[in-house]
Formats: structure tokens, C-alpha cells, sequence
């Protein structure tokens, strides 16, 4: 879960520990962090790290990297366009996880209208003028 860089002795101590004892398992954290580094560099050098991986990826032998790998090829343009504009989809996600949580606390209204003002006042940037204030 952590940044190689941030890691503790400790914890490097025991990656070398599971390099030494278990190969395909620190192989596989090597490829979570190789295809962490291709988002990192973003631009032409992570497309050319991306096709990098995706050929480490499919000769790792661990299934759930191949499998991976063949999803990232089916999506290979709009990853590229990704590492290309700099642009994600984390503000939409975000939008809509509050609106999920919004929609837990508008439990038990008798319609959408509520959970519609509901957003509407929480994520629209509307602050309507308060009786008494100013």
C-alpha cells in the first residue's frame, strides 16, 4: 500500500525477505509498481512504459496480471488519450460517491425531488439567502 520510497527498514527488510522466499509474489508486486510508475510519467514515456508492461504482464504467468493486461489492450486508446491530456475521471467519481451518500440520507423521502434539492444544495454551488441573515 505504500510508495516504495516511503517505506520503513522494516518493511524493506521483509520485501527482500519475500523476494528471496517468494519470487512470484514479489513479482507481482514489482508489476503493481511498474504499471504504478507508467501513470506517475504520464506523456509519450508512459505509453512506451505501458507497452513495456503489458508484454512483462503477459509473460508473468500470474493469471490475474494477464488478465489485466488484455483488459488494459481493449481500452489501450483511452488510456493512451489519458496518458496523453493529463485528464481522469476522479472529480465524476467523487460526485458520485456524495451522491451516494446523499441518497442514504435522503432514506424514506417520498420522492426524487428531495434528493434532487438535496444535491442540488450540497454539490450545485447554490446558497440560497437564509431568513434573518445577510
Amino acid at each position: 500500500w505504500k510508495n516504495p520510497e516511503d517505506l520503513t527498514e522494516n518493511q524493506r527488510a521483509k520485501l527482500e525477505w519475500i523476494a528471496a522466499t517468494s519470487p512470484k509474489l514479489h513479482r507481482a508486486y514489482l508489476l503493481k509498481e511498474g504499471l504504478r510508475h507508467v501513470f506517475k510519467v504520464k506523456g509519450e514515456q508512459g505509453k512506451q512504459a505501458l507497452q513495456q508492461w503489458l508484454a512483462w504482464a503477459s509473460r508473468s504467468r500470474i493469471n490475474v496480471f494477464v488478465v489485466l493486461g488484455r483488459k488494459i489492450r481493449r481500452h489501450l486508446p483511452a488510456i493512451h488519450a489519458t496518458l496523453t491530456e493529463r485528464m481522469s475521471n476522479a472529480i465524476v467519481e467523487s460526485v458520485n460517491t456524495k451522491i451516494r451518500l446523499l441518497t442514504r440520507v435522503a432514506f424514506g423521502f417520498h420522492g426524487p425531488e428531495p434528493l434532487i434539492a438535496l444535491t442540488m444544495l450540497n454539490l450545485g454551488g447554490y446558497r440560497p439567502n437564509l431568513p434573518g441573515r445577510t
